[in-house]
């Protein structure tokens, strides 16, 4: 029996990075390998020099071929078997086995907007807004929530794959929708939303729907799209002076923290639609305008996690993760 390994890696595209896939076909119980691909395509190489290596670092079940077909996420490697470039997945590897003694988990909440057409999905045909924002978010009936038969058949195979989701919901936007991966730790959260991501853009694509990341999906009066990232390392999962000690680092690098956090941030960091302004930096409990918000029950309980609201929904897992881990992990060592 011939089963069929998808591989997923993420191309050189600027400002924000693409994910791209082939399909290798192994034999029963074969070892997905390392693979190539011509980087001249992928924004990743010149032609002359056009070899990129994929080398497999995350396998989990294909829910869309079934069977014993497989989904192979990869880091991009030179020929020389070191880390491309634009492999950033590397250098999270790096930060998370340096402070890996503090066990740091993950829980990320992806953002992403329906569009068919060139108009998200539940704006009127031909042009125009529907009705402001209000009953969209966690709503249902068909007024008010558009593309639930994609969030449903993508949710399951999401949990079909073995990956940790957590839940998904409507969002604020018509055509914006949720879903949240973790509590895992660094790198395997980034590695499973990356799949995640997939996942979605191929059942979309069955539907005739595009999934985009675009933070300001539509301009005025209309909520982003973001990647709130929840943090906690066990200092923090124990008490309240790690939780506020966090907070304070995040605030010491404010401008590396939004220069990392993806393309467009400016345009959804308005400290409008709950958001605060990327310029300015700011925590507080249960505030959903601030930066970084402190949930009540944290504040409760003396321990627990923070959120930082900040990250575009198209922002690089690898390095949120990454940016997270180095800046708290320092602080609190």
């Amino acid at each position: 029996m011939a089963v069929k390994a998808e591989y997923l890696w993420v191309d050189g595209t600027q400002p924000t990075a693409k994910l791209r896939s082939k399909t290798k076909i192994l034999a029963a119980g074969e070892k997905p390998g390392i693979w190539g691909f011509d980087g001249s395509s992928t924004n990743q190489a010149p032609g002359d020099k056009s070899d990129c290596v994929l080398q497999p670092v995350f396998v989990c079940p294909d829910p869309i071929r079934g069977g014993d077909n497989i989904i192979v996420l990869c880091e991009v490697e030179l020929i020389d078997g070191t880390p491309h470039p634009t492999n950033t997945r590397a250098p999270l590897r790096a930060v998370a086995e340096k402070y890996a003694d503090q066990e740091a988990i993950f829980g990320i909440e992806q953002e992403y907007t329906f569009f068919k057409d060139g108009r998200p999905l539940g704006f009127p045909v031909g042009g125009g807004y529907p009705a402001p924002q209000g009953g969209y978010y966690c709503g249902v009936g068909a007024d008010e929530v558009f593309g639930r038969e994609i969030v449903e058949e993508h949710m399951d195979a999401v949990l079909a794959a073995g990956l940790h989701l957590s839940g998904i919901n409507a969002e604020v936007m018509p055509g914006q929708w949720e879903f949240q991966i973790g509590p895992v730790a660094a790198p395997q959260v980034a590695d499973e939303l990356w799949v995640a991501r997939w996942l979605l853009y191929r059942i979309a694509e069955d539907h005739g729907v595009s999934a985009t990341l675009d933070p300001k999906p539509v301009k005025g009066d209309w909520n982003g799209a973001g990647a709130h990232t929840n943090f906690s390392t066990k200092a923090m999962r124990e008490g309240y002076d790690a939780i506020i000690a966090a907070a304070e680092a995040l605030g010491k690098k404010r401008q590396e923290h939004v220069d990392g956090y993806g393309a467009g941030i400016d345009q959804r960091l308005t400290g409008l639609h709950e958001t605060a302004p990327w310029t300015e930096y700011s925590y507080g409990v249960s505030d959903r305008g601030a930066s970084v918000r402190i949930p009540w029950q944290v504040e409760k309980d003396g321990k627990g996690y923070i959120e930082d609201r900040r990250p575009n929904a198209n922002v690089d897992p690898y390095v949120v993760t990454r940016l997270l881990i180095d800046t708290i992990c320092s602080e609190l060592a």
